[in-house]
């Protein structure tokens, strides 16, 4: 799990319910709050135009996912839950026509600042996307929108509804197995602490109990009934390992943990 916090408070920690409603809400006040910082620190390893699927630092310029790379022009990409738009930046500069689509307007203007416009960005929710029916080829979302949603497959079948028949969806979430074991990227961070079939999401709230920060863990096994009630043939299942070159820590993400248990799981789907 992604936290990065303001020093102004410090929320509680706790696991219980969390609805659709509540998550969208903290979810864009989370992004909001915490967009700079995030884009200070993440946004050297992230880069201004390069498409990573997650702290590891696996690259679709080598992985593929999306389709070869000369397949990408012309083709029109949304990106789901973009933050600064770095995917879909690269995506631009292979030929393709990307939107990139955020919950945030704190993150849509780190955007703007790298950019100035060039890449199309659209502030909406991932549960309503504000597009018609087959207006895409393809859709993508780097650890975007999906964790942090109580209905994963209300989102998959809005993905469905506006990719065009063929289209493929490729998103990148926490690997399920990592809810079992401490948010901790050192030695601490390896002994399982909770059960993995706990699907009670994880919240932070603040004094009067409304949640600031939401996440949703979904087994292995409900990630792949949640694609195929959302309508997607699953095609692939990727578990990025942790690269010999990649020293940094990344929250829970660490070098010591990424050469043990896997820290990513990349969903790779297509829509008959």
């Amino acid at each position: 799990m992604i936290q990065e916090y303001e020093a102004e408070y410090e929320p509680e920690a706790t696991r219980r319910d969390a609805s659709d409603a509540e998550s969208s809400r903290a979810s864009r006040g989370w992004w909001d709050r915490n967009a700079d910082e995030y884009q200070t620190d993440h946004g050297a390893f992230l880069g201004d135009d390069r498409f990573v699927w997650g702290p590891e630092g696996l690259d679709e310029a080598e992985a593929a996912l999306l389709g070869p790379v000369e397949s990408l022009k012309g083709l029109d990409i949304l990106e789901i839950g973009a933050g600064a738009a770095q995917c879909a930046r690269w995506l631009a500069a292979q030929g393709a026509r990307p939107v990139a689509l955020d919950l945030s307007h704190r993150q849509l203007q780190h955007a703007l600042r790298i950019d100035g416009g060039a890449v199309p960005l659209v502030e909406a929710d991932a549960g309503a996307l504000p597009f018609a029916d087959g207006s895409f080829d393809l859709a993508c979302s780097a650890y975007g929108a999906v964790p942090f949603v109580a209905d994963p497959v209300r989102v998959f079948r809005e993905v469905r509804r506006v990719l065009r028949p063929g289209g493929r969806w490729v998103f990148s979430v926490t690997h399920p197995i990592r809810w079992a074991f401490p948010d901790e990227p050192g030695p601490e961070g390896l002994s399982v602490a909770a059960s993995y079939f706990d699907r009670t999401p994880y919240v932070e709230q603040d004094e009067t109990g409304h949640a600031v920060y939401v996440e949703h863990h979904r087994t292995l096994g409900d990630r792949v009934r949640d694609v195929v009630a959302g309508g997607f043939r699953l095609v692939d299942l990727v578990e990025p390992e942790w690269p010999a070159w990649n020293t940094q820590e990344w929250g829970g993400w660490s070098p010591l943990r990424g050469n043990l248990i896997p820290g990513t799981a990349i969903f790779v789907c297509e829509r008959d």
